[in-house]
């Protein structure tokens, strides 16, 4: 088994929108030797710059025939317009994450020589640096952490049971209603400056582990904004029960 870094360009092709929708991607192999049961990590490229993805190569030699419609997904025409490759190769996704640690720089500092500007085959000591990552997403968060899944519910058990985290819908989210905090209005960019750009957390509205069973989020209306210290007593219990954010809100206001 093989451990690939691929470059994904989100103003050639949406990821995001293409795994939210199918789960998998067909991708074109070029000359590639991609082989069923490698490990590919995407680093999306030009915004994030950072790796976001981890997937699994699930098919090889796909013909151009065979692959899966997406021109919905391809932002640059003129690229989807391009002769079809002869083989595509699909990898489904396994797990998301958005980790300042999996940046650029980061993978710089770890063994990566050059820009990403092609797949290529990952060492074994930069490998298990990505890798590190991905398991702490999957392992650290406490049950107090907010579950962020499109389809939500499913429990895993690792050190403790949570709920599944998919980085995909807190990123909707903050794209959808911005950074501000929707409780006290808290912006840590105008606050902090560059040090503060984009950092928020993600509040699901109705806690899952009162629903018990699966379903799909609505980013929009389900996940709302909030600084920390709102965050932390949108999760506090007093006799029993938890604020609103509307009640938090009206506390903010009289205090």
């Amino acid at each position: 088994m093989q451990k690939w870094i691929v470059p994904s360009n989100p103003n050639i092709y949406d990821v995001v929108a293409s795994f939210e929708k199918n789960g998998f991607i067909d991708w074109r192999q070029n000359k590639n030797k991609f082989e069923v049961g490698d490990i590919v990590y995407l680093y999306i490229s030009r915004t994030d710059k950072k790796v976001m993805f981890k997937a699994i190569v699930e098919k090889v030699d796909i013909p151009s025939s065979e692959v899966s419609e997406d021109k919905e997904f391809w932002t640059n025409e003129e690229e989807y317009n391009k002769e079809i490759q002869t083989n595509y190769f699909r990898i489904r996704l396994l797990e998301q994450t958005d980790r300042e640690e999996l940046s650029y720089e980061f993978l710089k500092d770890n063994g990566l020589k050059g820009a990403i500007q092609s797949p290529r085959r990952l060492d074994d000591n930069l490998a298990s640096y990505i890798e590190k990552y991905f398991k702490l997403e999957s392992s650290t968060y406490p049950d107090s952490d907010i579950p962020e899944n499109f389809y939500e519910g499913a429990v895993k058990t690792v050190t403790v049971n949570k709920y599944e985290r998919n980085p995909i819908a807190r990123k909707k989210c903050i794209e959808y209603h911005g950074c501000e905090c929707s409780v006290c209005g808290l912006s840590f960019e105008k606050m902090y400056g560059k040090l503060g750009k984009d950092f928020i957390h993600v509040h699901h509205i109705v806690p899952l582990n009162t629903i018990g069973e699966e379903y799909e989020v609505d980013y929009k209306t389900d996940l709302i904004p909030v600084c920390p210290n709102c965050h932390a007593m949108l999760h506090r219990k007093v006799e029993g029960q938890y604020y609103s954010v509307d009640e938090l809100k009206s506390i903010v206001k009289k205090s």
